[in-house]
């Protein structure tokens, strides 16, 4: 489970850093190229620092999927845009799923 939830936030961390530098060059949204910058920037460390303390990488990544999920799911239930809001919704929800899983679930 460890090595999908890996895999998992590498990849949402890569989605949230392009979504911020997309929403700065498309709209000039500084707060998109901050904010994206950042909790993608912190989701790609945490997927890398996981191998040495699982635990607590698991429940910062936890919480940020948490705090992403937040700001997205109201956004796209408004909305119902799919960009970005529904993407980053579904993002953040499975993210923070699957540290529950990871933390939580059932032992190898």
């Amino acid at each position: 489970m460890m090595a999908i939830a890996k895999v998992y936030f590498i990849v949402f961390g890569l989605l949230t850093l392009a979504g911020g530098i997309i929403g700065y060059v498309k709209a000039g949204s500084m707060p998109s190229l901050v904010a994206g910058g950042i909790s993608g920037i912190l989701l790609l460390v945490g997927a890398l620092m996981m191998a040495s303390y699982a635990r607590p990488v698991l429940a910062g990544l936890a919480l940020i999927s948490l705090v992403l999920a937040i700001r997205f799911v109201p956004a796209f239930a408004s909305t119902g845009k799919i960009m970005p809001a529904g993407i980053m919704a579904v993002l953040s929800v499975v993210g923070l799923a699957l540290a529950g899983f990871a933390l939580f679930g059932p032992a190898k």
